[in-house]
């Protein structure tokens, strides 16, 4: 039996579409212009920090913040003058920071409104990003390139799926476990693609919903990690324009990375999986993310997928 299959992905990647297992799926050779942002407050981004701080603000219950609720409210979370005096700022200063005139606040500022909007870690680093005081990733120091070392040490989990992803959620590399659990990336190889344009995704992921928001909010990070970037750019557009459940995730701009949790899944050969992953970051080759599944010894996911290593074991010999 083999059960080294390693597929590693080239620099640039197909649009959403089939293609051969084990192949390498090279993608368009025409020039792409960086792509406009869409935002859903009638105009064009004219500043990510406010766009991030007002959808953050409208996320934030009065509750939350122990802020005294007093009379209707027009909003549904904290207003701008409750945030400014929670945060120590001038009303008229978190205006105009909402509103792009001003883009340039301190580090103790920016630390105050991220403490006053409740931001996990994940979102306080990427609104210190947004505010230009964290240094943002070199396009040089981007790479598609998996370390050969990594290829091995996959290849030697027949019973884990592992695979490696950018920050455009490109897959770069699959074992072949990982293969068989995706169906052999029949539809596409870049993950934000099989969970918006995926047409039996929802049935694939088992929560779906739960799958959906975590995708996006992950994206977004790298999305601030690396905003030039233009495979980033180009699968956003991609995904504002044909998925409108991506388009109104992508508007609430939440931001955080994989943690250990677990997914379910719905496989159409071997059934139910609830397999809990682990997600590492590649240190050899920033932007590149490893994620490891594994399920329960002695469960009902742990047999199935036995199967599924059988099944891909079949296939690769």
């Amino acid at each position: 039996m083999l059960w080294s299959c390693v597929v590693v992905m080239g620099t640039t990647l197909a649009r959403p579409g089939g293609g051969q297992k084990g192949a390498v799926h090279p993608g368009s050779n025409a020039p792409t212009q960086p792509a406009r942002i869409a935002t859903y407050d009638g105009g064009m981004s004219s500043s990510e920090l406010g766009l991030y701080l007002k959808a953050r603000r409208a996320q934030v219950t009065p509750e939350q913040a122990g802020v005294p609720s007093i009379g209707q409210r027009r909003v549904p979370g904290l207003r701008r003058e409750e945030v400014a005096s929670l945060a120590g700022v001038s009303v008229d200063y978190y205006v105009r920071l909402e509103q792009g005139r001003e883009r340039t606040p301190s580090g103790q500022v920016v630390d105050a409104l991220a403490a006053a909007l409740r931001l996990p870690e994940d979102g306080r680093l990427h609104l210190f990003r947004l505010a230009g005081l964290s240094p943002r990733a070199r396009a040089a120091a981007a790479t598609d390139h998996v370390d050969p070392n990594l290829l091995q040490l996959m290849s030697a989990w027949p019973n884990n799926p592992a695979i490696v992803y950018n920050r455009a959620y490109d897959v770069l590399a699959s074992n072949a476990i990982a293969d068989a659990l995706f169906h052999d990336w029949s539809h596409s190889r870049n993950l934000m693609h099989v969970v918006f344009t995926e047409p039996a995704a929802r049935t694939f992921y088992r929560d779906w919903h739960e799958v959906a928001r975590n995708s996006v909010a992950g994206f977004r990070l790298g999305y601030g990690t690396a905003p030039d970037d233009p495979r980033i750019r180009r699968v956003l557009t991609e995904l504002l324009e044909q998925s409108p459940e991506f388009a109104e995730l992508w508007a609430r701009h939440d931001a955080r990375g994989k943690s250990l949790e677990s997914k379910r899944f719905h496989h159409r050969e071997v059934g139910p999986l609830t397999l809990s992953m682990q997600t590492f970051d590649v240190r050899s080759s920033p932007g590149q993310e490893l994620v490891v599944y594994h399920a329960e010894p002695g469960s009902a996911s742990s047999e199935a997928l036995g199967l599924l290593g059988s099944l891909a074991a079949t296939a690769a010999g």
